[in-house]
């Protein structure tokens, strides 16, 4: 799984992002300042940045010219600044995007995989096998005995979120989060019965009786692969 540079002098904010992101099974690194952020970035192999405009000791256009004299990776600017302006400096400078404060988790982390994505950073051409199925990630496809599985796109998201918890129980809010639309839309707790029940009738010998995805009463689901 990808490691991401946080770079956020909010505390607080960085907190949330990294606990949010390592929940996704990302491993992640927090840095307070640009001088940290140097240090940080020099001592390990980053294969994302995530970096806020607004920094103690500098600010993060400056920031990401000096890390990209180090080692060229995508970038993710964060302001709470939405002017046209300011969006389109970090473009231009080379940022992979540009997120503004206050965003849903859920939104970020379906930014930071669609900019791992275009740069073959986070399964590109990776096969995932678990609980009889093959997920190729390449083609956002699943296979059951070789036979494709007609998906919708909340629904094999909400497949790769069990594969990659396995044994894990995972809460309705942790699955909810994991459907939420790329445009910010929620999905609410009907929503998410309803793509369970569906989900099972796509991939459960009896869906009546479900092996793979089980319910854990009172807590969530758990992925038996």
């Amino acid at each position: 799984m990808a490691n991401i540079l946080v770079v956020e002098d909010d505390t607080n904010l960085g907190s949330g992002i990294e606990y949010s992101l390592k929940k996704e099974g990302f491993s992640v690194c927090v840095a307070g300042n640009a001088a940290e952020a140097v240090n940080t970035f020099e001592q390990d192999a980053f294969d994302l940045a995530i970096l806020d405009i607004k920094l103690p000791d500098g600010d993060g256009y400056l920031l990401y010219g000096e890390l990209n004299r180090i080692r060229k990776i995508p970038v993710i600017f964060l302001s709470a600044c939405d002017e046209e302006v300011n969006i389109v400096m970090g473009l231009d400078m080379g940022g992979d995007d540009y997120i503004t404060k206050p965003f849903r988790v859920g939104e970020l982390i379906s930014r930071i995989r669609a900019v791992l994505r275009r740069n073959g950073g986070e399964s590109g051409d990776g096969v995932l096998n678990s609980g009889g199925l093959n997920i190729n990630t390449s083609e956002s496809k699943a296979y059951k005995n070789g036979d494709a599985l007609q998906l919708t796109a909340l629904e094999y998201r909400m497949l790769l979120k069990f594969i990659h918890n396995p044994q894990k129980v995972l809460s309705r809010n942790a699955l909810l989060s994991s459907i939420w639309d790329a445009d910010g839309t929620f999905a609410d707790d009907n929503t998410l019965s309803v793509y369970i029940r569906r989900l099972r009738e796509k991939i459960e010998d009896d869906p009546n009786a479900p092996k793979t995805i089980e319910t854990v009463r009172g807590l969530g689901y758990r992925w038996n692969a």
